[in-house]
């Protein structure tokens, strides 16, 4: 095993989870400023009155993005055992 094939490996993990995360960080992005928005605006400053909004926002950025970050997971698992032969040499 090469020092580039294990930084091949590690870029690809990195990458992985940088676009399995996105969806859900921009939707807990999302939901935080309209609730910093909606608080600015009442002047509500309860701090719990954020958790639930951005815990519903992430689950439907898991509905509508699972699919497609299911198949990013297997890909790159495909992937990454099919490098295992090739290891030793």
């Amino acid at each position: 095993m090469t020092e580039l094939t294990v930084m091949e490996i590690g870029r690809n993990a990195m990458m992985t989870t940088l676009l399995l995360s996105a969806p859900a960080l921009g939707f807990a992005l999302a939901a935080g400023l309209i609730i910093a928005i909606f608080q600015a605006a009442t002047q509500i400053q309860e701090m719990t009155l954020a958790f639930v909004p951005k815990i519903l926002a992430v689950m439907v950025a898991a509905i509508l993005f699972g699919p497609w970050m299911m198949r990013l997971v297997i890909r790159f698992t495909i992937e990454t055992w099919g490098i295992i032969p090739n290891l030793g040499e």
